[in-house]
Protein backbone atom coordinates (compact mmCIF):
# COMPACT_ATOMS: atom_id res chain seq x y z
CA UNK A 1 0.00 0.00 0.00
CA UNK A 2 1.32 3.42 -0.79
CA UNK A 3 0.49 6.21 1.57
CA UNK A 4 1.24 9.65 0.57
CA UNK A 5 2.67 11.92 3.47
CA UNK A 6 2.68 15.74 4.14
CA UNK A 7 3.27 16.02 7.95
CA UNK A 8 6.44 14.80 9.66
CA UNK A 9 5.81 13.98 13.57
CA UNK A 10 8.72 13.11 15.67
CA UNK A 11 9.91 9.25 15.49
CA UNK A 12 9.31 9.43 12.01
CA UNK A 13 5.95 8.75 11.69
CA UNK A 14 3.89 10.75 9.17
CA UNK A 15 0.55 11.58 8.76
CA UNK A 16 -1.20 9.92 6.07
CA UNK A 17 -2.13 12.07 3.33
CA UNK A 18 -4.74 11.41 0.35
CA UNK A 19 -5.16 7.45 0.31
CA UNK A 20 -3.86 5.58 -2.77
CA UNK A 21 -6.66 5.16 -5.11
CA UNK A 22 -6.96 1.47 -5.34
CA UNK A 23 -8.01 2.02 -1.53
CA UNK A 24 -10.40 4.81 -1.89
CA UNK A 25 -12.24 2.51 -4.61
CA UNK A 26 -12.44 -0.82 -2.20
CA UNK A 27 -13.57 1.22 0.59
CA UNK A 28 -16.73 2.64 -1.43
CA UNK A 29 -17.25 -0.60 -2.88
CA UNK A 30 -17.26 -2.65 0.54
CA UNK A 31 -19.94 0.25 2.08
CA UNK A 32 -22.28 -0.19 -0.91
CA UNK A 33 -21.62 -3.96 -0.57
CA UNK A 34 -22.59 -3.32 2.97
CA UNK A 35 -24.97 -1.09 1.95
CA UNK A 36 -27.02 -3.20 -0.26
CA UNK A 37 -27.48 -6.20 2.90
CA UNK A 38 -28.36 -4.68 5.91
CA UNK A 39 -28.84 -6.25 8.88
CA UNK A 40 -30.08 -5.54 12.30
CA UNK A 41 -28.72 -5.32 15.62
CA UNK A 42 -27.42 -8.48 17.18
CA UNK A 43 -27.74 -10.36 13.53
CA UNK A 44 -24.71 -8.77 11.82
CA UNK A 45 -23.11 -11.98 11.16
CA UNK A 46 -22.54 -11.71 6.85
CA UNK A 47 -21.26 -8.07 8.01
CA UNK A 48 -19.27 -9.27 10.78
CA UNK A 49 -17.70 -11.87 8.46
CA UNK A 50 -17.40 -9.38 6.02
CA UNK A 51 -15.05 -7.13 8.36
CA UNK A 52 -12.84 -10.07 9.47
CA UNK A 53 -12.30 -11.46 6.45
CA UNK A 54 -10.51 -8.27 4.99
CA UNK A 55 -8.67 -7.44 8.42
CA UNK A 56 -7.24 -10.98 8.58
CA UNK A 57 -5.92 -10.18 4.86
CA UNK A 58 -4.23 -6.63 5.99
CA UNK A 59 -2.50 -9.61 8.74
CA UNK A 60 -4.50 -8.36 11.62
CA UNK A 61 -6.19 -10.61 14.05
CA UNK A 62 -10.02 -9.62 14.73
CA UNK A 63 -11.69 -11.14 17.74
CA UNK A 64 -15.27 -11.51 17.38
CA UNK A 65 -17.38 -10.82 20.11
CA UNK A 66 -18.89 -13.05 22.63
CA UNK A 67 -22.63 -12.52 21.46
CA UNK A 68 -21.89 -13.22 18.03
CA UNK A 69 -21.36 -10.66 16.10
CA UNK A 70 -19.27 -7.44 15.79
CA UNK A 71 -15.24 -7.28 16.30
CA UNK A 72 -12.09 -5.99 18.32
CA UNK A 73 -8.66 -5.48 16.51
CA UNK A 74 -5.84 -4.14 17.60
CA UNK A 75 -2.78 -2.87 15.74
CA UNK A 76 0.82 -2.72 17.50
CA UNK A 77 0.01 -5.04 20.31
CA UNK A 78 1.91 -8.44 20.82
CA UNK A 79 0.00 -11.65 21.48
CA UNK A 80 -3.12 -12.44 22.03
CA UNK A 81 -4.11 -10.41 25.48
CA UNK A 82 -6.01 -7.66 25.31
CA UNK A 83 -4.48 -4.43 27.36
CA UNK A 84 -1.43 -5.32 29.22
CA UNK A 85 0.98 -2.50 26.62
CA UNK A 86 0.76 1.33 26.66
CA UNK A 87 -2.80 2.72 26.63
CA UNK A 88 -4.50 2.33 23.58
CA UNK A 89 -6.76 4.84 21.26
CA UNK A 90 -10.25 3.31 19.95
CA UNK A 91 -11.83 4.08 17.11
CA UNK A 92 -15.44 2.57 17.61
CA UNK A 93 -17.89 2.08 14.33
CA UNK A 94 -21.48 0.73 14.94
CA UNK A 95 -22.59 -1.78 11.87
CA UNK A 96 -26.34 -2.39 12.49
CA UNK A 97 -29.07 -1.31 10.07
CA UNK A 98 -32.28 -0.11 10.47
CA UNK A 99 -35.95 -1.98 9.80
CA UNK A 100 -37.13 0.13 7.98
CA UNK A 101 -37.57 0.16 3.53
CA UNK A 102 -34.72 1.32 1.05
CA UNK A 103 -36.79 3.63 -0.86
CA UNK A 104 -33.89 5.52 -3.46
CA UNK A 105 -34.60 5.02 -6.55
CA UNK A 106 -32.55 4.67 -9.71
CA UNK A 107 -29.87 3.25 -7.08
CA UNK A 108 -27.46 0.79 -7.90
CA UNK A 109 -26.46 -0.33 -4.15
CA UNK A 110 -29.60 0.07 -2.28
CA UNK A 111 -30.58 -2.54 -0.23
CA UNK A 112 -31.58 -5.94 -1.28
CA UNK A 113 -33.35 -6.76 2.06
CA UNK A 114 -37.09 -6.07 2.22
CA UNK A 115 -37.77 -3.54 5.02
CA UNK A 116 -34.21 -2.75 5.65
CA UNK A 117 -31.82 0.06 5.16
CA UNK A 118 -28.81 1.46 6.40
CA UNK A 119 -30.59 4.83 7.00
CA UNK A 120 -28.12 6.18 9.85
CA UNK A 121 -24.65 5.38 8.28
CA UNK A 122 -23.53 2.89 9.89
CA UNK A 123 -22.14 1.52 6.83
CA UNK A 124 -20.03 4.66 6.19
CA UNK A 125 -19.11 4.54 10.16
CA UNK A 126 -18.02 0.86 9.39
CA UNK A 127 -16.11 1.68 6.10
CA UNK A 128 -14.41 4.70 8.13
CA UNK A 129 -12.74 2.36 11.09
CA UNK A 130 -12.09 -0.77 8.41
CA UNK A 131 -9.82 2.25 6.15
CA UNK A 132 -8.19 3.46 9.35
CA UNK A 133 -7.38 0.15 10.31
CA UNK A 134 -5.89 -0.75 6.76
CA UNK A 135 -3.69 2.69 7.20
CA UNK A 136 -2.84 1.97 10.38
CA UNK A 137 -1.75 -1.26 10.32
CA UNK A 138 0.93 -0.63 7.19
CA UNK A 139 2.18 2.21 9.16
CA UNK A 140 2.78 -0.37 11.68
CA UNK A 141 4.51 -2.53 9.36
CA UNK A 142 6.48 0.38 8.55
CA UNK A 143 7.36 0.69 12.39
CA UNK A 144 5.51 4.60 12.46
CA UNK A 145 3.01 3.80 14.67
CA UNK A 146 4.03 5.47 17.67
CA UNK A 147 0.97 3.52 20.23
CA UNK A 148 -1.29 0.71 19.68
CA UNK A 149 -4.77 1.52 18.24
CA UNK A 150 -7.73 -0.72 19.35
CA UNK A 151 -10.75 -0.98 16.34
CA UNK A 152 -14.30 -1.69 17.57
CA UNK A 153 -17.16 -2.72 15.17
CA UNK A 154 -19.70 -2.62 17.61
CA UNK A 155 -23.36 -4.57 17.07
CA UNK A 156 -26.62 -3.64 18.00
CA UNK A 157 -26.17 0.23 18.20
CA UNK A 158 -29.76 1.28 17.44
CA UNK A 159 -31.02 -1.83 20.25
CA UNK A 160 -31.47 0.21 23.60
CA UNK A 161 -30.23 0.34 25.77
CA UNK A 162 -27.48 0.00 23.08
CA UNK A 163 -24.80 -3.11 22.32
CA UNK A 164 -22.00 -0.97 23.68
CA UNK A 165 -22.55 -2.42 26.91
CA UNK A 166 -22.31 -6.03 25.48
CA UNK A 167 -18.81 -4.38 23.84
CA UNK A 168 -17.81 -3.22 27.39
CA UNK A 169 -18.95 -6.51 29.23
CA UNK A 170 -16.40 -8.44 26.96
CA UNK A 171 -13.53 -6.51 27.93
CA UNK A 172 -13.20 -4.02 24.92
CA UNK A 173 -11.93 -1.41 27.03
CA UNK A 174 -9.26 -2.62 28.66
CA UNK A 175 -6.07 -1.08 28.74
CA UNK A 176 -7.92 1.62 26.87
CA UNK A 177 -7.10 5.54 27.26
CA UNK A 178 -9.67 7.13 24.88
CA UNK A 179 -12.30 6.67 22.38
CA UNK A 180 -13.31 8.32 19.55
CA UNK A 181 -16.12 8.15 17.25
CA UNK A 182 -17.82 9.93 14.23
CA UNK A 183 -21.62 10.15 13.34
CA UNK A 184 -23.04 11.25 9.71
CA UNK A 185 -24.68 14.22 9.73
CA UNK A 186 -26.43 15.43 6.62
CA UNK A 187 -26.72 19.00 7.24
CA UNK A 188 -22.68 19.23 7.56
CA UNK A 189 -20.91 19.43 3.88
CA UNK A 190 -19.07 16.79 3.04
CA UNK A 191 -15.35 17.69 3.75
CA UNK A 192 -16.24 19.16 7.03
CA UNK A 193 -16.48 17.56 10.46
CA UNK A 194 -18.59 19.45 13.53
CA UNK A 195 -17.35 19.34 16.92
CA UNK A 196 -18.32 20.31 20.34
CA UNK A 197 -17.06 19.79 24.18
CA UNK A 198 -19.64 18.78 26.69
CA UNK A 199 -23.00 17.29 25.68
CA UNK A 200 -23.59 16.65 22.05
CA UNK A 201 -26.16 14.05 21.73
CA UNK A 202 -29.05 13.78 24.80
CA UNK A 203 -30.10 11.03 26.56
CA UNK A 204 -32.61 8.84 25.35
CA UNK A 205 -35.58 5.91 27.15
CA UNK A 206 -38.36 4.33 26.21
CA UNK A 207 -41.81 4.87 27.07
CA UNK A 208 -44.09 1.86 27.15
CA UNK A 209 -48.00 2.37 28.66
CA UNK A 210 -50.79 0.67 28.86
CA UNK A 211 -54.37 1.91 30.53
CA UNK A 212 -57.54 -0.40 31.73
CA UNK A 213 -60.78 0.34 32.74
CA UNK A 214 -63.90 -1.62 32.55
CA UNK A 215 -65.16 -0.54 29.11
CA UNK A 216 -68.95 -0.01 28.83
CA UNK A 217 -70.86 2.10 26.52
CA UNK A 218 -70.44 5.56 25.07
CA UNK A 219 -73.93 7.16 26.11
CA UNK A 220 -72.76 6.40 29.68
CA UNK A 221 -69.44 6.99 30.47
CA UNK A 222 -69.72 8.44 33.88
CA UNK A 223 -70.88 4.70 35.33
CA UNK A 224 -67.23 4.00 33.94
CA UNK A 225 -63.45 4.45 33.25
CA UNK A 226 -63.56 6.42 29.36
CA UNK A 227 -60.54 5.12 28.62
CA UNK A 228 -59.91 6.73 25.55
CA UNK A 229 -60.26 10.55 27.21
CA UNK A 230 -57.43 9.15 30.12
CA UNK A 231 -55.24 8.19 27.20
CA UNK A 232 -55.63 11.31 25.43
CA UNK A 233 -55.19 13.29 28.71
CA UNK A 234 -51.69 11.41 29.54
CA UNK A 235 -50.43 11.98 26.06
CA UNK A 236 -51.39 15.68 26.47
CA UNK A 237 -51.14 16.32 30.63
CA UNK A 238 -48.42 14.35 31.16
CA UNK A 239 -45.61 16.26 28.83
CA UNK A 240 -46.49 19.68 30.48
CA UNK A 241 -46.84 18.13 34.14
CA UNK A 242 -43.30 17.01 33.61
CA UNK A 243 -42.07 20.16 32.06
CA UNK A 244 -42.99 22.03 35.32
CA UNK A 245 -41.07 19.60 37.45
CA UNK A 246 -37.58 20.37 35.69
CA UNK A 247 -35.34 22.74 34.55
CA UNK A 248 -36.20 24.08 31.70
CA UNK A 249 -32.92 24.05 30.48
CA UNK A 250 -32.70 20.59 31.07
CA UNK A 251 -34.30 19.86 27.56
CA UNK A 252 -36.86 17.18 28.78
CA UNK A 253 -38.78 16.01 26.15
CA UNK A 254 -41.57 13.42 26.16
CA UNK A 255 -42.87 12.48 22.77
CA UNK A 256 -45.32 9.68 21.51
CA UNK A 257 -44.96 8.03 18.49
CA UNK A 258 -48.47 5.52 18.78
CA UNK A 259 -51.34 5.30 20.66
CA UNK A 260 -53.95 2.48 20.04
CA UNK A 261 -56.99 2.27 21.64
CA UNK A 262 -60.94 0.40 20.82
CA UNK A 263 -62.41 -0.83 17.59
CA UNK A 264 -66.04 0.40 17.64
CA UNK A 265 -67.46 4.11 17.86
CA UNK A 266 -69.98 3.23 20.21
CA UNK A 267 -67.94 1.22 22.58
CA UNK A 268 -65.87 2.45 25.51
CA UNK A 269 -63.12 -0.19 25.34
CA UNK A 270 -61.24 -1.73 28.30
CA UNK A 271 -57.78 -1.39 27.31
CA UNK A 272 -55.58 1.69 25.33
CA UNK A 273 -51.37 1.41 24.56
CA UNK A 274 -48.81 4.32 24.58
CA UNK A 275 -45.25 4.20 23.69
CA UNK A 276 -43.19 7.21 23.27
CA UNK A 277 -39.50 8.73 24.11
CA UNK A 278 -38.28 10.72 27.09
CA UNK A 279 -35.40 12.85 25.60
CA UNK A 280 -32.90 14.85 27.57
CA UNK A 281 -30.05 17.26 27.26
CA UNK A 282 -28.68 17.11 31.11
CA UNK A 283 -27.34 13.97 32.62
CA UNK A 284 -28.47 14.79 36.34
CA UNK A 285 -31.93 15.24 34.76
CA UNK A 286 -32.11 11.90 32.67
CA UNK A 287 -31.03 10.12 36.25
CA UNK A 288 -34.26 11.53 37.90
CA UNK A 289 -36.44 11.29 34.96
CA UNK A 290 -37.84 7.57 35.55
CA UNK A 291 -39.05 8.35 39.18
CA UNK A 292 -40.85 11.79 37.89
CA UNK A 293 -41.85 10.63 34.81
CA UNK A 294 -43.56 7.41 36.22
CA UNK A 295 -45.77 9.86 38.86
CA UNK A 296 -46.59 12.12 36.62
CA UNK A 297 -48.02 9.10 34.30
CA UNK A 298 -49.89 7.51 37.99
CA UNK A 299 -51.35 11.03 38.77
CA UNK A 300 -52.70 11.50 35.34
CA UNK A 301 -54.26 8.37 34.87
CA UNK A 302 -55.81 7.96 38.64
CA UNK A 303 -57.59 11.67 38.32
CA UNK A 304 -59.56 9.59 35.55
CA UNK A 305 -59.92 6.43 37.09
CA UNK A 306 -57.87 4.13 34.50
CA UNK A 307 -55.80 1.59 35.87
CA UNK A 308 -51.45 1.87 34.48
CA UNK A 309 -49.08 -0.27 33.95
CA UNK A 310 -45.66 1.75 32.85
CA UNK A 311 -42.63 0.45 31.69
CA UNK A 312 -40.08 2.35 31.51
CA UNK A 313 -36.86 1.29 29.21
CA UNK A 314 -33.92 3.15 30.57
CA UNK A 315 -31.59 3.66 27.11
CA UNK A 316 -28.82 5.61 27.10
CA UNK A 317 -27.18 9.00 28.16
CA UNK A 318 -25.87 11.84 26.76
CA UNK A 319 -22.83 11.25 24.73
CA UNK A 320 -20.66 14.11 26.52
CA UNK A 321 -17.42 15.07 24.38
CA UNK A 322 -14.10 15.58 26.97
CA UNK A 323 -12.33 18.57 26.42
CA UNK A 324 -8.82 16.74 25.64
CA UNK A 325 -10.50 13.97 23.01
CA UNK A 326 -12.28 16.51 21.40
CA UNK A 327 -8.92 18.93 20.66
CA UNK A 328 -7.34 15.92 19.47
CA UNK A 329 -10.18 15.58 16.98
CA UNK A 330 -9.84 18.93 15.87
CA UNK A 331 -5.97 18.97 15.59
CA UNK A 332 -6.40 16.12 13.17
CA UNK A 333 -9.06 17.53 11.27
CA UNK A 334 -6.97 21.20 10.53
CA UNK A 335 -3.76 19.15 9.98
CA UNK A 336 -5.06 17.20 7.37
CA UNK A 337 -7.67 19.62 5.73
CA UNK A 338 -6.87 23.19 7.44
CA UNK A 339 -9.03 25.32 9.82
CA UNK A 340 -12.02 25.93 7.78
CA UNK A 341 -12.87 22.05 7.83
CA UNK A 342 -13.98 22.10 11.46
CA UNK A 343 -17.15 24.11 12.93
CA UNK A 344 -19.15 23.94 15.20
CA UNK A 345 -22.22 21.96 16.18
CA UNK A 346 -24.76 22.15 18.02
CA UNK A 347 -26.31 19.60 20.84
CA UNK A 348 -28.71 17.06 18.93
CA UNK A 349 -32.10 15.56 20.84
CA UNK A 350 -30.83 11.76 19.50
CA UNK A 351 -29.54 9.30 21.57
CA UNK A 352 -26.19 7.44 20.97
CA UNK A 353 -24.96 4.22 23.21
CA UNK A 354 -21.42 5.36 22.38
CA UNK A 355 -22.28 7.47 25.90
CA UNK A 356 -21.75 3.94 27.74
CA UNK A 357 -18.29 4.07 27.02
CA UNK A 358 -17.73 7.46 27.73
CA UNK A 359 -19.00 6.07 31.87
CA UNK A 360 -15.48 4.34 31.76
CA UNK A 361 -12.85 6.05 29.56
CA UNK A 362 -12.79 9.79 28.03
CA UNK A 363 -13.99 10.04 24.33
CA UNK A 364 -15.13 12.03 21.96
CA UNK A 365 -17.59 11.68 19.15
CA UNK A 366 -17.17 14.28 15.57
CA UNK A 367 -20.18 14.25 13.14
CA UNK A 368 -18.68 13.65 9.59
CA UNK A 369 -19.92 16.08 7.11
CA UNK A 370 -21.55 13.72 4.35
CA UNK A 371 -23.66 16.02 2.26
CA UNK A 372 -22.60 16.93 -1.21
CA UNK A 373 -21.50 20.90 -1.25
CA UNK A 374 -24.10 23.30 -2.76
CA UNK A 375 -26.77 20.24 -2.59
CA UNK A 376 -29.83 22.13 -0.92
CA UNK A 377 -31.88 18.79 -0.21
CA UNK A 378 -30.84 17.69 3.33
CA UNK A 379 -31.57 13.41 2.93
CA UNK A 380 -32.27 13.23 6.97
CA UNK A 381 -31.44 10.23 9.15
CA UNK A 382 -33.40 7.40 9.91
CA UNK A 383 -35.64 8.44 6.08
CA UNK A 384 -35.49 5.40 3.91
CA UNK A 385 -34.14 7.94 0.89
CA UNK A 386 -30.56 8.57 3.40
CA UNK A 387 -27.57 8.39 1.52
CA UNK A 388 -24.45 10.26 1.88
CA UNK A 389 -21.49 11.75 -0.54
CA UNK A 390 -19.28 8.80 -0.42
CA UNK A 391 -16.04 10.95 -0.72
CA UNK A 392 -16.67 11.42 3.06
CA UNK A 393 -15.03 8.00 3.86
CA UNK A 394 -12.04 9.30 3.17
CA UNK A 395 -12.36 12.36 5.20
CA UNK A 396 -12.91 9.90 8.30
CA UNK A 397 -10.37 7.77 7.35
CA UNK A 398 -7.77 10.48 7.46
CA UNK A 399 -9.54 11.91 10.51
CA UNK A 400 -8.89 8.65 12.25
CA UNK A 401 -5.83 7.81 11.21
CA UNK A 402 -3.86 11.60 11.99
CA UNK A 403 -5.80 11.45 15.49
CA UNK A 404 -4.03 7.75 15.70
CA UNK A 405 -0.44 9.24 15.09
CA UNK A 406 -1.30 12.63 16.94
CA UNK A 407 -2.30 10.91 20.25
CA UNK A 408 0.90 9.99 20.90
CA UNK A 409 1.96 13.70 21.05
CA UNK A 410 -0.68 15.87 22.71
Amino acid sequence: MSLESEVDLPGGAVLPGALPDALRAELIAFRRDMHMHPELGNQEFRTTAAIKERLERAGLKPRVLAVGTGLVCDIGVEGEQWGGGPSMLALRADIDGLPIPDTKADCPYRSTVPDRAHACGHDVHTTVVLGAGLVLAELHRRGALPRPVRLIFQPAEEVLPGGAADVIKCGALEGVGAIIAVHCDPRVDAGKIGLREGPITSACDRLEIGLDGPGGHTARPHLTTDLVTAAARVVTDVPALVGRRFDSRSGLAITWGRIESGHAPNVIPQHAELSGTVRCLDLEAWRQAPDVVVAAIDEIANLHRAKSEINYVRGVPPVVNEPGVTELLREAMIARRGVESVEGTEQSLGGEDFSWYLEHVPGAMARLGVRTPGERQIRDLHQGDFDVDESAITVGVELFTAAALLDAYL
